[in-house]
């Protein structure tokens, strides 16, 4: 996600107005809603892709158990999760660096970031090695990696902002 601004600067009726606001619009339709920006589109495709990726691996865990008891069924389910959930992935990557690219970051936002970085790393790492596992050790043990991997990540990035 986007870093806070160091500053704010004093938007209408003294509001504080992040310098993402400022920027100019893309879409600004009349009447009293706020203007559409570049940076909105960014972090609504970095939030929606977190949303398949994160919740749609707690999803998943929360229905295999169930699934088990039909043949084939959960491994089905597990394939087709990965045709959106490796996509959004990638989306979540490059709207990462996107993000980077978009600001300045303190000292603090730095090694917060840096920290994220290291649980989006462990959670795709996981999530792969858990496609690949064999055993029921394996995927449970991976599939916990990549799950507490994505949590981390998605805390960390929560507290970006």
């Amino acid at each position: 996600m986007g870093a806070r601004p160091l500053t704010p600067d004093a938007g209408p009726a003294g509001r504080a107005v992040t310098s993402l606001e400022n920027r100019p619009p893309i879409f600004a339709p009349g009447g009293s809603v706020l203007a559409v920006t570049t940076a909105d589109l960014r972090i609504f495709l970095h939030v929606l892709a977190a949303t398949i990726w994160v919740g749609g691996q707690i999803t998943l865990g929360a229905l295999v158990p169930a699934l088990r008891g039909y043949d084939g069924v959960a491994k089905a389910a597990a394939r087709r999760f990965n045709t959106i959930a490796w996509p959004a992935f990638a989306v979540l990557v490059l709207t990462g660096v996107w993000n980077i690219t978009s600001g300045d970051l303190t000292d603090a936002a730095q090694r917060t970031l840096e920290v994220k970085l290291v649980f989006v790393l462990l959670s795709g790492a996981g999530a792969f090695l858990h496609m690949r596992a064999t055993s029921k050790a394996g995927l449970a043990a991976w599939g916990a990696v990549g799950a507490v991997g994505a949590l981390a990540a998605l805390f960390f990035g929560v507290q970006l902002g």
